[in-house]
């Protein structure tokens, strides 16, 4: 074992522990090693608090789709960790998550539009592409793929794409609103969050909505100087480092372009990797360029020292991708 990954088993983070276990050195779940990490992570303060954080997301309607404080994002954050579904405290959220689908398929949020943007002023129970899946991702991840409430959740997103990727796509009650820009452009964080989605649905994986959200991901990169979607430029902000996985940047976005095995020879994806991989120090280790003030204290928050879990995700990235053996 080389000295990296010895920092991350030692480092305080049950979570980055846990995850450089299974997923770099590729212990199996019944490891002791694994069990007693992965007991320290569902004890540990900071994740009892984030549970708590997202057992409150039915009462906190969303206002801004880049808001790291919502409880959306908790819940997202505890399936990076890699809770499960049948995990202490988390059957309740579930339960709240299955409860609230709507006609189409998408799982719903309750969310507060203004008039101004085209919504009805008021806070609803509704869907938009920005929101429906990540919810639909934390129940993947958490292990309930077979559900037929998921699956269903699963062919609406995948039809949801069109030859150049994921719009801004509602709810039909919502009229005819939409986010900033034309209607027939493709929303980048649409298309981010789908793909984190479609990701982990096996038979998507080669599929035509997965191959559509991807190429427009890498299309942006490499016209990133010529083209900006309104809200989501690559650029300088863009480049930073960055968790929890919230909006659009390179990390988010190579962590989801990663998971496609038809992405990682692209020379474009390949081009993106460097541009993570050239902000690692003397060490191989990787400090955060920006935070969410929402997160601080958490040590993927801190910009003045490396943080273990910022480098188990490059690591895992590099790792899937081909480019580093564990």
């Amino acid at each position: 074992m080389d000295a990296l990954h010895q920092w991350l088993l030692d480092s305080s983070e049950p979570w980055t522990r846990c995850r450089t276990l299974v997923d770099l050195l590729e212990l199996p779940e019944s490891d002791p090693a694994v069990g007693a990490a992965r007991q320290e992570l569902l004890e540990h303060p900071q994740v009892l608090a984030l549970i708590t954080a997202a057992a409150s997301w039915e009462e906190r309607p969303l206002k801004r789709h880049n808001d790291a404080s919502h409880p959306l994002y908790a819940l997202s954050t505890l399936a990076d960790f890699g809770l499960k579904a049948s995990d202490p405290g988390m059957s309740g959220i579930i339960e709240k998550v299955l409860a609230h689908q709507s006609p189409q398929g998408a799982f719903q949020s309750p969310v507060f539009i203004p008039k101004a943007f085209g919504g009805p002023d008021k806070e609803i129970w509704t869907w938009v592409a920005c929101d429906a899946p990540t919810l639909l991702y934390a129940l993947l991840q958490m292990g309930l793929a077979d559900d037929p409430h998921l699956q269903q959740a699963a062919d609406h997103l995948a039809g949801l794409a069109v030859e150049n990727g994921y719009h801004c796509a509602a709810a039909p009650e919502l009229g005819r609103f939409h986010g900033p820009g034309r209607r027939d452009d493709p929303c980048p964080i649409a298309n981010l969050y789908a793909l984190k989605a479609l990701s982990l649905i096996p038979a998507q994986l080669e599929g035509v909505a997965a191959r559509r959200a991807a190429e427009m991901l890498l299309a942006h990169w490499e016209q990133r100087r010529e083209r900006k979607y309104y809200l989501f430029g690559a650029g300088t902000d863009y480049h930073k480092l960055k968790y929890p996985f919230v909006w659009y940047d390179i990390l988010h976005v190579v962590e989801a372009l990663s998971r496609f095995p038809f992405v990682q020879a692209d020379p474009r994806f390949v081009s993106m990797l460097s541009a993570i991989t050239a902000q690692a120090d003397a060490q191989g280790r990787y400090t955060p360029g920006s935070m969410y003030q929402s997160w601080k204290g958490w040590g993927f928050a801190d910009k003045k020292a490396p943080s273990p879990w910022l480098t188990l995700l490059v690591l895992r990235i590099l790792k899937r991708s081909g480019f580093c053996k564990p």
